[in-house]
């Protein structure tokens, strides 16, 4: 009875916690808190065979919460890597399409000139 009374208490305050967020989680903030849930109830369920939930639910929530936040570190760089690196070819993208537009009025004003060369010497 006390391990499920702790369970749902470390459930209603992660439920406060995200509700309680005034603009939405990155991904290294997820991670922190799904580790520490994660961390919190696997330390209650192996503290609560050896007579001790609180104190193991205490120590999982912060190695999970700690783990959690070194793997969501990692996520949140490969995310903005790949975000700079998608502006990076957004702009190559519009500098073609830009160069393409340069070229096709270059050969369309090259064969004005050469037209009216042509004309003038006739």
């Amino acid at each position: 009875m006390n391990t499920s009374r702790l369970q749902l208490g470390i459930v209603l305050a992660l439920v406060i916690a995200l509700t309680g967020c005034s603009q939405p989680l990155n991904t290294r903030e997820k991670s922190t808190l799904v580790g520490g849930g994660l961390g919190a109830a696997t330390g209650a369920i192996i503290g609560a065979a050896v007579g001790a939930p609180g104190p193991g639910a205490a120590i999982g929530g912060g190695l999970g919460a700690l783990t959690g936040g070194l793997i969501g570190d990692q996520f949140l760089g490969m995310e903005n890597r790949q975000y700079a690196q998608q502006q990076q070819i957004d702009a190559q993208g519009r500098e073609i399409r830009r160069q393409r537009r340069e070229i096709q009025r270059l050969k369309q004003r090259k064969k004005t000139t050469t037209a009216k060369k042509k004309y003038q010497y006739e």
